[in-house]
């Protein structure tokens, strides 16, 4: 095989003795040595990188990339800001539509509209013709539908609310369009024509290793599974994809004999996806208090004792678990879930997925029981509004990196894409200053949650691999897998200069695996 020596004046290796160096020399994929000036004489290729830094590629550790394909061929209503205006471009983008063609994610966000009330399926009518319109909220917990829709789905007035979901209805008892949480699955009934995920997957793959990314944790369903084992057979898997299974294909896994871990270096298994709640914009967080304006405490996605069964089932069947929980009481409860997986003697890796709001009593829990707190800092500063209007100022630990890092709790970031920028570098600002792109607020919200950028970027890189059970890439050291990105400017000069800058990095070269995989046009 043949060595290559990649070189550049400034390289963070993420390596807490050794976080700087000038040389990689790489072998077969992985890095064999690190800095040494005899090192050039060992290799067969030298090759001098671009930028102003070089760093250990990125690992998003919770995406949804077929959320994010899917995207890319759909509406985008997230920067809308009143009903007119999102439907307005609804009813562009359907013109450019073929017949019978389904309107489909949107990610639209009803809390920054000028009137911040959710739409109902009368004005969606109006711009979706005779076609079905189910257009997701930015959140992914809420789904717009117009009356094509609930009428192809059978969604009547008389149809009962599923276990952890809720069909809006108005005054008059009749369904208003808006389907919360497992409403949105009345809608699956509905055969579609959609679009072959492959190709739209590979675009997906292409803007994700432009912003950094070498390596996902992928939570959408078993299509997404199928297009990325048929694109890595065929080597056309650049990224390195750990893929999650999602709580109605557990046993279909578990008769596959998938176990977590199993798979390569480049596509592997990865832990259940479950969940205990919904989301704060869509009020269907599971709190132990009310929303400050609103009636109820938020639903729970499934009821305790069947959180239980299944989170015992899958750890049982040798997988590891991942479970949303964004509210007080759903972390309260995945936590017992927890609790009760370590009491029966198992070592599986287990994660919250969010874990955005905590009692204070409960952050310790998370050490006790070696739990990954899996979080996405973006939406802190998307939410910070919203959470002080509907929490206020209850004593939670809310988006609360620096607590949960100071009770020794090991924290993985991601984006939770498409409803965040898939952008790691948009989670390390505002992990580093709890602000906006535009600076506000001032100082940071709640800015004693800050955390250091060699914190955030191993949430990131370390973090983020361990939180599906991999030791063997994330830092730039002897014996790791050679994933590195060369970028513009040096976030660490930045992270004491201006660090308002960290936010517009952009990616000159993604290496995986030694492999040149990106480089910027």
């Amino acid at each position: 095989m043949s060595r290559t020596l990649l070189r550049h004046d400034r390289i963070w290796t993420g390596d807490v003795e050794h976080p700087w160096t000038t040389a990689l020399l790489v072998e077969d994929g992985h890095i064999t040595s690190v800095g040494s000036p005899a090192l050039e004489a060992e290799a067969d290729v030298v090759v001098d990188l671009p930028g102003a830094l070089v760093m250990p590629g990125l690992h998003d550790a919770h995406i949804h990339t077929e959320w994010v394909a899917r995207s890319l061929s759909s509406v985008d209503l997230h920067e809308a800001r009143s009903l007119e205006e999102t439907l307005e471009l609804v009813r562009a983008h359907a013109e450019g539509l073929a017949p019978g063609e389904w309107l489909h994610s949107g990610r639209w966000n009803h809390n920054v509209w000028e009137v911040p009330v959710q739409p109902d399926r009368h004005s969606l009518d109006t711009v979706s013709g005779d076609r079905v319109a189910a257009l997701s909220s930015v959140d992914g917990h809420t789904i717009w539908a117009n009356s094509v829709a609930l009428q192809r789905a059978g969604i009547t007035r008389d149809t009962p609310d599923p276990v952890g979901g809720e069909i809006v209805r108005d005054a008059d008892g009749e369904p208003t369009g808006i389907l919360r949480e497992s409403a949105q699955e009345l809608l699956d009934v509905i055969e579609q024509d959609q679009a072959p995920l492959r190709p739209w997957l590979e675009k997906a793959q292409d803007l994700l290793l432009s912003v950094g990314l070498t390596s996902v944790t992928d939570i959408d369903g078993e299509e997404t599974r199928a297009a990325y084992a048929e694109m890595h057979a065929e080597g056309a898997l650049r990224l390195r994809v750990t893929k999650c299974t999602r709580d109605p294909d557990l046993e279909l896994a578990i008769a596959q004999g998938r176990r977590s871990g199993q798979g390569d270096d480049r596509f592997r298994v990865g832990p259940v996806k479950f969940f205990s709640d919904g989301a704060l914009g869509s009020h269907t967080a599971h709190m132990t208090e009310p929303f400050i304006g609103h009636e109820g405490c938020g639903i729970a996605a499934m009821p305790y004792e069947v959180l239980l069964e299944r989170t015992l089932l899958a750890v049982q069947s040798g997988l590891d678990v991942c479970t949303h929980a964004i509210g007080d009481e759903a972390n309260r409860l995945v936590l017992d879930t927890f609790e009760a997986v370590r009491a029966a003697g198992h070592d599986a890796v287990l994660r919250v997925e969010h874990a955005q709001h905590v009692r204070p009593i409960d952050l310790p829990r998370f050490r006790t029981l070696d739990v990954i707190a899996s979080m996405q800092p973006s939406h802190c500063t998307a939410d910070l509004e919203l959470a002080d209007q509907i929490i206020g100022p209850r004593r939670l630990a809310s988006y609360a990196w620096r607590s949960f890092l100071d009770a020794g709790v090991r924290l993985a970031f991601g984006s939770d894409a498409p409803v965040e920028d898939p952008n790691p570098f948009y989670g390390l600002h505002a992990a580093v200053t709890r602000q906006r792109a535009d600076g506000s607020p001032m100082g940071g919200w709640r800015p004693e949650e800050r955390i250091t950028l060699d914190e955030a970027v191993r949430a990131h890189t370390v973090g983020a691999h361990e939180a599906v059970g991999r030791t063997d890439v994330g830092r730039l050291a002897p014996g790791q897998l050679a994933d590195l990105i060369a970028v513009d400017r040096d976030l660490w000069t930045l992270e004491q200069s201006a660090p308002a800058g960290i936010r517009d990095t952009v990616v000159l070269q993604a290496w995986i695996g030694g492999e040149l995989a990106h480089e910027r046009a």
